[in-house]
């Protein structure tokens, strides 16, 4: 039987991913409407200007993303010209993604509007409640544990 104390719309997974996808839809005009770019592009594109070359597989581990997302958004920024790929040499299954010219800027400029962003998201709460929510999201994304059944 249901709990009459349980509230969805109090459930801390739900209210985490309304809040991810209220502010993620509000920033994605900056990467869509002038470059084209998905979402997933937009992390991977992020992910690469801000640790440098590396591998698909890598930037999926990091940004946690589903190789096959990834994949698909690799493919499109390179039709973009956004990024190049660099086989290993010793393993040709792996290769090296970094950013092009192009790539680099789109970077420096989505840079800024991703840094004006977030200032703005955060003039929505006090200095304390941004400083307190950040430090607890930092914990949740990095605990090992979802603490599942």
């Amino acid at each position: 039987m249901p709990d009459a104390d349980f509230n969805l719309s109090e459930f801390l997974p739900y209210l985490l991913n309304q809040a991810a996808d209220r502010q993620s839809m509000a920033f994605s005009p900056a990467y869509r409407a002038r470059y084209g770019m998905l979402r997933t592009e937009w992390r991977v594109l992020f992910h690469l200007g801000q640790y440098g070359e590396m591998t698909a597989k890598r930037i999926c581990e990091m940004a946690q993303l589903h190789k096959t997302k990834a994949s698909r958004a690799v493919a499109a920024l390179e039709a973009k010209r956004f990024l190049r790929r660099r086989e290993v040499a010793e393993d040709r299954r792996h290769a090296l993604l970094r950013l092009t010219p192009a790539g680099r800027a789109a970077y420096a400029h989505l840079y800024d509007a991703a840094r004006a962003f977030d200032m703005e998201v955060q003039t929505r709460l006090t200095v304390e409640d941004a400083r307190v929510l950040k430090r607890c999201l930092i914990k949740l994304a990095a605990s090992e544990d979802a603490g599942g059944p």
